[in-house]
């Protein structure tokens, strides 16, 4: 069946097949990353949505809304190489009234770590987010650890509000050199690129070690020697179920997140650790 276009409601009703649907959310730009969720997508149901919208909600004042990349022929170039079934691409004033007035709030999992750098995004995300489970009504719906404190939330609205819709989680996808792939790392110059791979360098040195205490001395080591073009945000162990800082004694498993600026560009990057062995 060649590729669907839908830009509303309207449309994806039209658009709907029989079987098992899958929606892999995205702000375009895709990647070899966003492919290997459609990939995963098409493993899991008969039927793969890619939504391409780049959700104001989610930016705050100063942030990159305005500039971010938008290469929507070559998205729909990639999905159609991928076997997407339809790509819902609708604009701004489709997806939100003149008047809106209600939306999701993130509770406080939406203020720490991530939250705390940028107020107010993990309620735009999670607003854009229920809308599409509700426009598209999939059975299955794929994102990627490397946004690991929303993948938290997002399983964790799903639950408390009984979405009936099942929340899959898809592994990082890296680069040759280990940097996590980002629409973001268009924005990067070769220097820059070079310093980003210290986030990287600092997750995997953490990830070698037993304890909190020590992961976090490991990762801090790298930071620290990196070079001064790197602003680092923040530097967390956490529970991946809700974010909150973990200490010794801790076993199981824990993220290990780190948020930096290198230059003007903000890169996020995350690994999951096992403790305690």
């Amino acid at each position: 069946m060649d590729l669907i276009l839908a830009r509303n409601r309207t449309d994806l009703i039209k658009a709907r097949g029989g079987g098992t649907l899958a929606l892999v959310p995205t702000m375009g730009a895709l990647h070899e990353g966003h492919r290997s969720l459609i990939r995963l997508a098409r493993d899991r149901a008969d039927q793969v949505v890619v939504s391409v919208f780049v959700n104001p909600l989610q930016f705050g004042p100063g942030e990159d809304y305005s500039r971010y990349p938008r290469t929507f022929d070559a998205d729909l170039a990639a999905c159609r190489e991928e076997g997407v079934d339809v790509v819902f691409a609708p604009a701004a004033g489709d997806m939100y009234l003149p008047d809106r007035q209600v939306s999701v709030c993130a509770g406080e999992m939406g203020r720490i770590v991530e939250g705390a750098s940028r107020p107010g995004h993990f309620d735009g995300m999670l607003t854009v987010v229920l809308k599409l489970f509700n426009l598209v009504r999939p059975d299955v719906a794929v994102f990627g650890q490397k946004d690991a404190q929303q993948l938290s939330m997002i399983r964790r609205m799903v639950a408390d509000l009984d979405v009936p819709v099942e929340v899959v989680g898809a592994p990082t996808v890296r680069e040759p050199d280990g940097l996590a792939l980002s629409s973001r790392n268009r924005y990067l110059s070769a220097g820059e690129r070079r310093v980003a791979l210290s986030l990287s360098r600092a997750l995997r040195a953490g990830a070698g070690e037993p304890t909190p205490a020590r992961v976090r001395a490991a990762a801090s080591k790298v930071l620290a020697e990196a070079p001064p073009e790197l602003e680092l945000d923040y530097l967390v162990l956490v529970d991946p179920a809700t974010f909150t800082e973990v200490s010794d004694p801790y076993e199981g498993e824990a993220v290990l997140a780190v948020a930096a600026k290198v230059g003007t560009t903000r890169l996020i990057d995350n690994m999951v650790v096992r403790l305690g062995r």
